[in-house]
């Protein structure tokens, strides 16, 4: 019974003769597949390299908001106001273009009464714009624009607790900065030289995390793989950008890689979150649509759409506002190249500086982190007593507590990243300083004799609350290692092993500090 009907269909079609092509629905090739994005378009990679570059500044003005006055603010530990005092009388009181071009902020502009208030003002401006470039991918020169000032006004009176604010403007390179960054650790510490600088890293970076434990323990072996590899990624690796769409996709999945790896092993604030950015770039439109819907109007269509238009010769209208935007491009691009000069000088020198800023605006800077490792950890530990004499062997010494930092050794190591804690971090540096160098910690020792609740707030926990303040606050130096896995410390749950070195700074008192708060101008606190 089959056999006719095959028939009629035959005859059917042989008298019908061939069937027009059904045209392919729009956003489909002609097998009915969602069309595929050609290569060469960078629309959805500008998305997905604002909204990173957003998350970053998000983070940055969070960081600034939740510790801002603590630090900078008109109790803070170094205040904002009396540095642009200090920056006003160096110019003799002139003010005007000199001060300003010193220290470009806003805050020039504003009323100094109120130095909290602004500082607020600015980081919730800064998370506000921020905020609205994160969740749709929109920005333009003005967003942008708003954002790096309101950053580096604050960066400009940060002082030393935004030392580390350069690393905002160090993306612009992408892979001249990997290769000066690769050239700089060749050139700086012997450890780059003969492999055994990842022997020392995880211990003795700024703020270690549980990973990094796990990761010091490893064979030498592998710390030495470890250094090749880094070598290999900053030195080899970024040429990839000249050779092709796909090495220069594979530079930049490699170095997102590499800095997931340090994201990993390390609390190194949003520095690897930021060193991703610039390596969105080398992935075009088809690399990247995978990551937005695929429906017919969403973004990834449009820019199909557009590839379309492209393919058929169709020219796209330049409006006045793109010959603008390009000719503020070329401008920019002329401005950073001229920047550069001192810092490729400075490359070349044999006296070679790092981590520095060679204009006020911070465009351009040298880089050099981890150029050298410290091969130990040493560790500032403050203690107060309700003791009234600090010299009496029965005085009791309880230890103050910090977010991040190594303290308390059977404490697990923080896990925060891209979060940064800015005290944290230069109690890191204080350490293998000494107080003379870090004013700031006395002024610190100074609060917590006063059981000031502004800046405990920057601790994790104040051995003193709901109790008198102490009446005499100390600093002790100690060396810090990790304990060995496996081992007796370990076994005991005590993830660091600690030797105390010696005093760091002397017992001290309010009464002590009269005199040496009077003359930096610095409040003396009042017990609460």
């Amino acid at each position: 019974m089959a056999a006719p009907e095959e028939t009629l269909r035959r005859r059917k079609a042989g008298n019908s003769g061939p069937e027009p092509e059904t045209p392919p629905e729009s956003g489909r090739d002609p097998t009915g597949c969602p069309a595929r994005l050609r290569t060469g378009t960078f629309w959805l990679t500008r998305i997905v390299l604002l909204r990173a570059l957003a998350f970053i500044y998000f983070v940055a003005f969070l960081v600034a908001l939740h510790q801002n006055k603590q630090l900078i603010g008109d109790r803070g530990l170094l205040p904002c106001r009396a540095y642009l005092e200090s920056v006003r009388r160096y110019f003799q009181g002139r003010g005007g273009w000199d001060a300003v071009s010193y220290a470009p902020t806003v805050l020039w502009l504003l009323d100094w009464s109120h130095m909290n208030a602004n500082l607020d003002a600015l980081a919730l401006l800064g998370l506000g714009v921020s905020s609205f470039v994160l969740v749709t991918g929109c920005a333009n020169m003005v967003l942008m624009a708003t954002l790096w000032v309101l950053y580096m006004s604050l960066v400009n009176v940060g002082q030393i607790w935004y030392s580390f604010g350069k690393w905002k403007s160090e993306s612009d390179a992408v892979g001249v900065w990997h290769v000066c960054g690769g050239l700089i650790k060749i050139r700086g510490d012997r450890c780059w030289r003969d492999l055994t600088c990842m022997d020392f890293h995880y211990e003795t970076q700024p703020v270690p995390n549980p990973v990094a434990y796990l990761l010091h323990q490893s064979p030498w072996w592998a710390h030495r793989f470890e250094t090749l590899s880094n070598h290999f990624l900053e030195l080899v690796v970024p040429f990839f950008i000249f050779l092709g769409r796909r090495l220069c996709i594979l530079h930049g999945a490699l170095q997102i890689l590499f800095q997931v790896v340090l994201v990993i092993s390390g609390n190194l604030s949003f520095l690897n979150w930021l060193t991703m950015v610039p390596s969105v770039a080398c992935f075009d439109d088809a690399a990247l649509g995978f990551l937005f819907p695929s429906g017919p109007g969403g973004l990834k269509d449009r820019v199909r759409k557009m590839q379309e238009e492209a393919a058929r010769g169709a020219r796209l209208t330049l409006r006045y506002g793109c010959v603008v935007r390009q000719a503020v491009h070329v401008a920019l691009g002329i401005l950073v190249a001229w920047l550069s000069v001192p810092v490729v000088l400075n490359l070349l020198s044999p006296t070679q500086v790092m981590n520095t800023s060679f204009n006020s605006l911070r465009i351009v800077n040298t880089y050099g982190a981890f150029g050298s490792i410290t091969k130990e950890r040493t560790e500032v530990i403050l203690q107060g007593t309700a003791s009234p004499n600090a010299s009496a062997p029965d005085a009791v010494w309880e230890d103050y507590g910090f977010k991040c930092k190594p303290g308390d050794p059977g404490r697990r190591p923080c896990l925060i990243s891209p979060y940064h804690y800015r005290l944290d971090w230069l109690m890191w540096f204080a350490a293998f300083q000494t107080y003379e160098h870090n004013e700031w910690i006395i002024h610190l020792a100074g609060k917590l004799l006063a059981n000031d609740r502004e800046a405990l707030s920057l601790l994790a926990f104040n051995p003193f609350k709901d109790r008198a303040p102490p009446r005499w606050v100390r600093g002790e130096h100690y060396r810090y290692k990790f304990s060995r896995l496996g081992g007796r410390h370990a076994a005991a749950g005590r993830w660091w092993v600690r030797k105390r070195i010696g005093p760091y700074f002397p017992p001290l008192s309010l009464r002590d500090l009269e005199g040496y708060f009077q003359s930096r101008d610095w409040p003396l606190p009042e017990p609460e």
